[in-house]
């Protein structure tokens, strides 16, 4: 994948994730997640906005995880 192209879908990742509810946020953090890793992995500069994104989809993902555990 050329860099545009990761950049491309970066940038509709974060369009779709504007203003997005908690399940829609939860449901797109596994291709955030994927596109920040292939963009690392060509050397590709990420972004301090997606990188922050990221991490914020990250720790909503954990966060919802330990929601549902029993205490």
């Amino acid at each position: 994948m050329t860099t545009a192209n990761l950049y491309s879908e970066a940038e509709q990742l974060e369009q779709k994730l504007h203003n997005a509810c908690l399940d829609t946020r939860l449901a797109l953090q596994p291709s955030v997640s994927k596109v920040v890793d292939r963009m690392r992995r060509q050397g590709v500069h990420v972004p301090s906005r997606l990188r922050r994104l990221d991490a914020a989809l990250c720790e909503d993902a954990m966060e919802a995880r330990f929601d549902n555990m029993p205490v």
